[in-house]
């Protein structure tokens, strides 16, 4: 991670982050093993989380560190790769941090829950699941599953902002 997603001048220091090693459920109806890094306070809140996921059988296209895309959120969202920590602005616009600087933010299939604003969608190849009303394999909805396992941590859901609407984001902050 030294050199990409986490960086001198991060709000975060290194000793304070932990890799989180974690078994989903694949798109493939496969268990996989993927990796996470979250501040740790959140570490074992997280485990848990995606352990009622796993019971869930909530399907995640893949879990990788966003090192494995450059540090990247843009190739890491249109790879619909499920990801937490990574040393980035907001929106990637100076100078607010984003809360996954802080690793208390994870995005989860991005592109089938993509962000939502009046600019546009991103990832742009998740323009498919903007619309909510029918239901597919992998997105993210108010009172799932998914939305009660993050609840019960205190977490909160970008899909239920106002605007922009980021359906992919749970963070501790509601940010």
């Amino acid at each position: 991670m030294t050199g990409r997603s986490w960086h001198p001048g991060c709000p975060v220091p290194l000793h304070d982050l932990r890799l989180v090693r974690l078994t989903y459920w694949g798109f493939d109806r496969a268990a996989h093993t993927g990796k996470l890094v979250v501040h740790k306070r959140w570490a074992p809140e997280i485990a848990r989380v995606f352990h009622k996921l796993y019971d869930a059988r909530f399907p995640i296209r893949r879990m990788r560190l966003v090192d494995r895309y450059g540090a990247t959120d843009m190739r890491s969202m249109k790879a619909d790769n499920t990801s937490a920590f990574n040393c980035r602005y907001r929106n990637n616009v100076c100078c607010t941090w984003s809360q996954h600087a802080y690793g208390r933010a994870i995005d989860i299939d991005p592109v089938e829950n993509p962000y939502v604003g009046p600019w546009g969608v991103s990832p742009p190849n998740g323009a498919a699941f903007v619309h909510r009303k029918r239901l597919r394999r992998g997105m993210l909805a108010f009172h799932d599953r998914a939305w009660w396992a993050f609840h019960a941590i205190g977490w909160h859901w970008g899909g239920s902002w106002n605007g922009p609407t980021d359906y992919q984001h749970y963070s501790a902050t509601n940010r």
